[in-house]
């Protein structure tokens, strides 16, 4: 049978490399393991996984390092591991190119369910996109550059829109404040965290059912946000 997916695996503790290995082997994906950066980079260019998970703690230099020499060839997801908990490391990870971050000790199902998460999301962007996008009540055309409530129109101001655009285009992916800002109103307000935090504040008036419990416009705490259709 063929492998659901070839994952790439760079730690350095045996312990989690097997617990982490077994768990993946146990919905049928393909597992290549590396314990150093190095390693990681040697089995990311001859092997091509369609997504990667990344301790940032390694012998021989920064996860980071190797994310950021990933995305100069490569779209793959990344899902960060690290006993650092820390929104300074978590943000810098991010930035750097990785798509999720989970923080050790951390469960099976979890792990799981940000794999599966990662690989639709993936599945996603290789395909066609959509012009219509639905979820709850909401219909976003983008052909149309309309967003329905309901089947009646909303107002979204220009910056909403391009907010919930690019959120929209990266399912389940976390975008960092930094990445938003520099997406949405251009890298002259890499300090402006404050005004994502007002216009999303005001587009889940528009879009959520409950804006103080949001279902599609969730908070990454002190890093950035994550849309869930």
């Amino acid at each position: 049978m063929e492998p659901r997916a070839r994952i790439l695996l760079v730690e350095d503790e045996p312990d989690i490399r097997r617990f982490v290995r077994l768990s993946l082997a146990a919905e049928d994906h393909e597992v290549i393991e590396a314990a150093t950066l190095q390693r990681g980079l040697v089995e990311a260019g001859s092997r091509r996984p369609e997504l990667a998970i990344v301790d940032l703690g390694l012998p021989d230099g920064d996860g980071t390092e190797l994310i950021r020499a990933l995305r100069t060839w490569s779209t793959a997801p990344v899902i960060v591991l690290s006993a650092r908990s820390g929104e300074a490391d978590k943000v810098e990870a991010l930035d750097a190119g990785a798509d999720d971050y989970l923080v050790k000790p951390f469960g099976t199902a979890e792990l799981l369910a940000r794999v599966r998460a990662q690989l639709r999301r993936q599945a996603l962007g290789s395909a066609t996109p959509d012009a219509v996008l639905r979820f709850g009540r909401i219909v976003l055309d983008r052909a149309r550059r309309v967003v329905e409530r309901d089947g009646e129109p909303l107002h979204l101001t220009p910056i909403e829109y391009r907010l919930l655009t690019h959120l929209a285009a990266q399912p389940d992916r976390v975008v960092t404040h930094q990445q938003l800002l520099k997406a949405v109103w251009g890298p002259g307000h890499a300090q402006d965290t404050h005004y994502v935090r007002v216009h999303l504040a005001n587009l889940r008036k528009k879009l959520e059912d409950d804006p103080s419990r949001p279902r599609h416009l969730l908070t990454e705490a002190g890093i950035g946000y994550r849309f869930r259709g």
